[in-house]
């Protein structure tokens, strides 16, 4: 029937007909330019390898080449064991934690790449076919066009410094992540050292206590002893036997977190150095050394301010984003009537209502909120450095008078021990002495853990090693 539309299919094959292979062009360069789909399941295999224990030849090529601003490369030598700084250094390399943190690096990278990519030209193309009424002499229009965003350009500059300095701002955070993980694997390894120590002061409590307890049982059966001084002994020996008890629970959780903190399963039996040298006051540097530089110095407080100057490009580039959007380029069409225009297109936004307005308060807003974080956080650092010194100089104090009372009780436990025998103390006092010393002796022992716990804090809220004074230089 004439004038009746043309069925779907044979409107399709004038398309392609009368001009649609000038589609194929960018059809051809979007297929040629788009990137490929790469599966990653997240099954079981996955899995089981991403849980594979840390090679250990691995580990001892990636410690000796370790780049860090403040851990320094080392040799690890697993049949000696590990020293507090070994154990540090490979808890960066195997902790799965970290894992994930360093991801952000790709993530960072990636923004950087965008940042610095023009965006693509539009290319438009129609196409009308007459296909009714008077259609003698006609011919089908088409038009094309391409228009690329001129603004674009105005905007680029701010937005490449911006994710420039967010991708320095992620490389110091992880680092910083990575020197507090590296800093936790040395304080388990002292706590490890304290409670060994404390471990062995109890078992040789034990030792004595026991042969003392099966001689006062000889003697009782002899009728040298009474039950209440029977009563006595079992009851030292079985405080001490519980003390060796919970020092050995204790010394199995802190095995079971290193184990963690180094990736490492929970059976495996992690070999500490025999002598490893543990932190004391001489190696303490003055609060002036510590706050000097601090905040250029701490990773976390330097990748703050990166941060800061991103936004400040972020905010520059929203403010740049307030000039009118513009759209140019060519066009060429061709009418019905067969007559050809050649020309250029333009469109300009008309900033009435909008002008970037809410996305320039957003990161206003934004920008005021890190400066305020830094400045609290400088203000937090320098806090927190003061009282760990005016801690640790308690706990120096404490310590002095430990030992001091301790070598007061050993000569009282002798004087009880020789009048115990001489009958003029009974057991019961005698061995109140005994175990008043045995628990200041552990006490002793708990504040030196103390004391290296706030050596660890210092090292972390210092943003460097501390070492013996004027033993280590700053990093850069």
């Amino acid at each position: 029937m004439r004038g009746s539309p043309l069925p779907i299919k044979r409107y399709l094959y004038l398309i392609v007909e009368r001009g649609g292979g000038i589609l194929l062009v960018p059809f051809l360069l979007f297929l040629q330019s788009c990137a490929g789909y790469q599966p990653k399941p997240l099954d079981r295999a996955a899995v089981s390898e991403g849980l594979k224990s840390p090679d250990t030849e691995s580990v001892i090529i990636q410690a000796k080449e370790i780049r860090h601003t403040i851990l320094k490369p080392t040799e690890i030598d697993f049949k000696r064991g590990l020293s507090a700084d070994q154990a540090a250094v490979m808890a960066v390399i195997t902790n799965p934690s970290l894992r994930a943190e360093r991801d952000r690096r790709g993530i960072a990278a990636a923004q950087l790449l965008q940042a610095g990519i023009l965006p693509d030209p539009t290319f438009a193309y129609s196409l009308d076919v007459p296909t009714g009424g008077n259609t003698r002499g006609t011919v089908s229009a088409y038009g094309l066009s391409l228009d690329w965003p001129l603004t674009s350009l105005i905007t680029r500059g701010a937005q490449i410094d911006a994710a420039r300095a967010q991708r320095a701002s992620v490389d110091l955070d992880i680092a910083w992540k990575e020197w507090q993980v590296a800093e936790s694997a040395k304080q388990l390894v002292y706590r490890l050292v304290y409670l060994e120590k404390q471990l062995s002061v109890s078992r040789e409590e034990e030792r004595k206590l026991r042969t003392n307890l099966e001689a006062i049982q000889k003697a009782v059966g002899l009728g040298d002893m009474t039950i209440l001084d029977l009563e006595a002994a079992e009851a030292a020996f079985q405080r001490v036997r519980a003390s060796v008890l919970d020092v050995g629970r204790q010394s199995e959780q802190e095995k079971l977190a290193l184990n963690s903190v180094l990736g490492l399963p929970p059976q495996y039996n992690t070999k500490l150095q025999k002598d490893i040298a543990l932190p004391s006051a001489e190696t303490f540097p003055p609060l002036e050394k510590i706050m000097d530089g601090l905040e250029n110095r701490r990773l976390d407080l330097i990748a703050l301010k990166m941060g800061y100057q991103s936004q400040e490009a972020n905010l520059r580039a929203a403010v740049r984003a307030q000039f009118p959007a513009i759209s140019i380029g060519p066009s060429h069409s061709r009418d019905t009537g067969n007559v050809v225009t050649t020309g250029f297109s333009l469109s300009i936004s008309l900033p009435f209502f909008d002008r970037n307005q809410g996305h320039i308060a957003i990161e206003k807003a934004t920008r005021q909120q890190l400066f305020d974080e830094y400045i609290n956080r400088v203000f937090e650092a320098r806090a927190q450095a003061e009282s760990i010194l005016a801690n640790m100089k308690s706990v120096e104090k404490q310590i002095d008078a430990a030992e001091k009372t301790i070598e007061s009780l050993r000569n009282l436990v002798r004087t009880s021990y020789n009048g115990f025998l001489e009958g003029n103390i009974d057991a019961l006092s005698y061995y109140n002495e005994l175990d008043k010393l045995f628990t200041k002796q552990l006490d002793l022992l708990k504040l030196k853990q103390d004391l290296s716990d706030f050596y660890i804090a210092l090292e972390i809220t210092a943003g460097r090693y501390l070492g013996q004074r004027g033993e280590k230089e700053d990093p850069e």
